[in-house]
Formats: C-alpha cells, sequence, structure tokens
C-alpha cells in the first residue's frame, strides 16, 4: 500500500491516497477514483520508462584518390564568406549565396569525398521556365522585379547533405481522455474517463537528409524535399563539370542532432496516429533506441538564385532532379491599397445601384 501512495495522479499530479469510504485510490485534488489493479499497471508502466538513446556511426565519405582533385578549384567569395567547389574551366563566376563576384582561387583540398551524388535531371532553362511560372499569376508582385531580378544568375549547385539511416525501438506512453455527457431533469453531468495508453514496435528510417552547409537555410533545403535517392549513384568528379558544389562546414557529428529531431518527430508521428478513438491524447513519455545508425555523404542538385529588389534579399531554389520549386516573392504596397480602395470603391457602387433599384434610396 506505502508503494502505491507514492505515486502521483495520472490527471493533475496530485498525491494519490486510499480512500476507505470508496475502497479505491483516489486523488484528493481533483478527486479522480483508480482501481488498485490499474494503477499498478500504470506503475509498472511508468518504472520501464527509460532514457532515450540516440547512437550513430558517422564516419561517412571517404578519402580521395592521389590525382583525383587535381581538376577541382576551391572558389571563396570575399563579400559573404561562402566557398564552393568547381572544375578548373569554371569561368569567373558570381557568388550563388550573395550575388557578388567570386574572386579568389585555390587548389582544392582538405574535404571527404562524397559517398553518393543525385545528377542534375533539369537544366537551366528548366529551371529559369520553372521561375517565370513562380511569377505568373501574381498581382501584387513589383512590376520592376521581372525585369531586374538577373534571371540569367541562377546557378546549379551541388548542396552537401548528410544522410542517416537507422532502426528505432521505440515505446511511447499516452494520456488519453474520453468524456460523456448526460442529463436529467435537474442537472447536466460530463465525466472523463482518463486512459493510459502504451505503444511499442520498431520502424526504420532510409537516408534521412541534414544539410551539411550553414550558408543554405535548412528551412529552404528541407522544403524542396524529398529527393528520389533511388537516382543516386557513386560519386565522380565528372558530375561538377558545369556545375558548382558547396564545401560543407557542418560535419556529420555535427548535423547528428538534427537527424535526431527529424527521426524523433517522424517516429512520434507514425505511433501518434495509431491512437484513435479518444477526445484528447497526451504523450506522457516517449523513449526511442537507435540501431545500426550509420551517416553517408551526398551531392544533390539544387538551382539557386539571390536576388535584391528594394534594398531586400530573396532567395528562390529548385530541385534540380525533380523540380520542386520553392521562395517567397515581395509585395508592392502600392499596389495593394490600390487594388483594396479599387475592391472598396466597386462593391460600394454596385451596392448603392442596388439600393437605388429597390426603392431603399430616393
Amino acid at each position: 500500500m506505502s508503494d502505491l501512495q507514492e505515486y502521483k495522479c495520472p490527471c493533475c499530479g496530485g498525491a494519490i491516497e486510499f480512500n476507505s469510504t470508496v475502497q479505491k485510490m483516489k486523488c484528493p485534488f481533483c478527486e479522480t477514483e483508480f482501481e488498485m489493479d490499474a494503477l499498478k499497471a500504470y506503475g509498472e508502466d511508468i518504472k520501464d520508462d527509460v532514457n532515450s538513446n540516440f547512437n550513430w556511426e558517422t564516419s561517412a565519405g571517404t578519402e580521395w584518390s592521389a590525382g583525383e582533385t587535381d581538376s577541382m578549384k576551391h572558389y571563396v567569395c570575399h563579400s559573404c564568406g561562402g566557398e564552393i567547389i568547381g572544375d578548373a574551366n569554371m569561368a569567373a563566376s558570381s557568388c550563388p549565396y550573395c550575388g557578388n563576384p567570386i574572386v579568389l582561387q585555390n587548389q582544392f583540398a582538405g574535404l571527404l569525398k562524397p559517398d553518393y551524388v543525385i545528377p542534375f535531371k533539369l537544366d537551366k532553362e528548366a529551371a529559369k521556365e520553372k521561375f517565370n511560372k513562380h511569377l505568373k499569376g501574381k498581382k501584387l508582385l513589383p512590376r520592376a522585379f521581372m525585369s531586374d531580378n538577373h534571371l540569367e544568375e541562377i546557378k546549379g549547385i551541388y548542396v552537401p547533405y548528410w544522410l542517416f539511416d537507422t532502426d528505432v525501438d521505440a515505446r511511447i506512453r499516452y494520456k488519453a481522455t474520453k468524456k460523456s455527457t448526460w442529463e436529467d431533469s435537474k442537472y447536466k453531468y460530463e465525466r472523463t474517463d482518463t486512459f493510459s495508453v502504451l505503444r511499442t514496435g520498431a520502424i526504420s528510417f532510409d537516408k534521412v537528409p541534414v544539410d551539411g552547409s550553414t550558408k543554405m537555410d535548412d528551412t529552404l533545403m528541407e522544403s524542396l524535399e524529398p529527393f528520389k535517392f533511388s537516382e543516386a549513384t557513386t560519386f565522380n568528379t565528372g558530375y561538377l563539370a558545369g556545375y558548382m558544389a558547396d564545401k560543407y562546414d557542418v560535419n556529420a557529428e555535427t548535423s547528428v542532432s538534427r537527424a535526431n529531431e527529424r527521426v524523433r518527430v517522424a517516429t512520434e508521428r507514425a505511433f501518434r496516429e495509431t491512437v484513435q478513438g479518444y477526445d484528447t491524447v497526451e504523450t506522457e513519455n516517449s523513449t526511442l533506441n537507435l540501431k545500426n545508425g550509420v551517416a553517408k555523404y551526398a551531392l544533390y542538385p539544387v538551382w539557386i538564385l539571390n536576388t535584391t529588389w528594394n534594398g531586400q534579399k530573396f532567395v528562390f531554389a529548385m530541385n534540380g532532379q525533380t523540380g520542386k520549386f520553392v521562395g517567397n516573392l515581395p509585395c508592392d504596397k502600392s499596389l495593394m491599397w490600390k487594388n483594396f480602395f479599387m475592391t472598396t470603391g466597386i462593391t460600394f457602387v454596385i451596392s448603392f445601384l442596388v439600393m437605388f433599384l429597390f426603392g431603399l434610396i430616393k
């Protein structure tokens, strides 16, 4: 009995006591009653709760072979510090991050060789077409933006990604409730039943991508997903011809925290979808144990355009494999107010005519 008295109420967190009148465990704060067997089972569930375990093998990438990087150069932007890799024949270009000229060129050295690459499937003309389609029909888009957006400067760049594979054993406990109401001639009643719901199982993840560059906005890059890894191939420097490659500045070990978060959210979402038939469901404890966690290094194709309008920077990107396009557009406030007053004026005139025709105004 003393062990049971140490438990907190699953509903409000108060200390539970044995009530001799009802012969049940009862919370003196919210007055919820519990059968002893149910409370014991709940206590056993709590004892099994442990901390999650996230372990990865992060030895992604390989060493370059002798002479393999002779045709590659390392370019640095003096303006924003962006670093990219290209072949030795790449003409003087502008920085894909800030648009300023790239002026410093060094011999490539010091990076791991990617394990995989997804080659560009869509060319520059396809990227320009997608961009123009993205602008089409935007009534509040500044007229000057279309002509001043430097569309010819759109760049094809391979973005570094760390890809994480893992198996997950999950144990998630939920607090769920069901509400019922009824009434008689005098009163209305409401009852809330509380349940402890336990889910255990295993789930596997394959090639969870984490952007390996601080210059590429994580939200923007994740918006371009999914990439089709089935079309990936073993990396070869020939795929860099005509394109740039972003130099990773976030290693696999540092990227683990983001991979953990993506795995955790996806796992908890999948398990939560199995808890049905309740009015409310809250996660009380989530324990995830990763097994066979490994990371690989890959380059994914992205068309990117950085442009500035009216002193504000806008970034547009297209998945170079699937054509998915993302990016925010500027809004011309003068056009917005003009449309507002025009719409308001037309509505007023129509309302006036209708009222006049029906004799409401003389």
